[in-house]
């Protein structure tokens, strides 16, 4: 292969500096519609209509992440390379004992701490019907997972390039956190019945957890809206904030158990736009 090729494979991928782009937009477009309608509440529900979890700005400010990444993707290397992108999503292969995390593990997180709370037993199946239920799942397909298009599609691979996968997870996890501040401060949605500070602190343990999966999988965004997904579950039940401490006390087992490879960057997974399809 000629320097001419390798040249052009090089370019393909986004530069380290686009991170800035991404927050810009991420953080401007979905501050930019939440903030007004907490500085002109009246003007904004009078146009708009009343703001709740599905209305569909909400849904726009939820998607920022995903639509920064698409724009800095497709502005850097067109079609092709938004193409290539996208083929992260059909990376699945991982070691066992993820899966079994993700599909066990997590939800065990919420039954125990549920049980810790006490309502395990007394709080009431929250859905009506089997119409219900599958709504409510759909919408959480839709809604949290669509982030890690821009979480960790981009912002984590960048990241990774200058501090080791700890360190990575660390900031991301608090930026992932702080972005959602806004939510907090408006009624009408789900975060506004929630205390923010366990929920900064579930991001940034979360963002730990999910970073060795990520790097195990050589940058799955799949096993990361998987991830998310399980997260907000809505058959979960209620285990505020105890869910919170419990993912504490795994982020930190995570870290020892895989002390190797997340002191180093050695085997982070560094490429947004890979140089062939999956």
């Amino acid at each position: 292969m000629n320097s001419q090729t390798n040249n052009k494979i090089k370019q393909i991928d986004v530069r380290f500096s686009t991170l800035i782009v991404f927050l810009v937009i991420t953080f401007g477009l979905a501050w930019g519609i939440l903030s007004l309608f907490i500085f002109l509440p009246d003007q904004m529900t009078g146009f708009f209509g009343q703001l709740t979890g599905q209305h569909p700005l909400f849904y726009l400010c939820v998607y920022a992440p995903a639509i920064a990444t698409f724009f800095i993707v497709i502005y850097n290397n067109g079609m092709t390379g938004l193409r290539h992108f996208l083929s992260r999503f059909l990376l699945w292969r991982c070691t066992l004992s993820w899966y079994l995390f993700l599909f066990g593990g997590l939800p065990l997180v919420f039954i125990i701490g549920s049980a810790i709370k006490g309502t395990l037993f007394s709080d009431s199946f929250p859905f009506s019907s089997f119409q219900m239920l599958v709504i409510a799942l759909v919408l959480a397909m839709i809604k949290g997972p669509i982030e890690e298009f821009g979480w960790r599609g981009l912002a984590l691979p960048l990241l990774q390039r200058k501090l080791a996968p700890l360190w990575a997870g660390l900031v991301l996890g608090i930026v992932w956190g702080l972005w959602h501040i806004p939510a907090f401060l408006l009624s009408g949605t789900q975060q506004s019945a929630w205390s923010f500070t366990p929920f900064l602190l579930g991001t940034i343990a979360m963002s730990i957890i999910m970073t060795p999966i990520f790097n195990r999988s050589g940058g799955s965004i799949f096993l990361a809206a998987l991830f998310h997904f399980q997260a907000i579950n809505p058959i979960f039940p209620d285990a505020q904030p105890f869910d919170t401490y419990l993912l504490i006390f795994i982020a930190a087992l995570v870290v020892v158990v895989n002390r190797r490879t997340m002191f180093t960057k050695d085997d982070a997974a560094t490429e947004v736009v890979p140089q062939d399809n999956v």
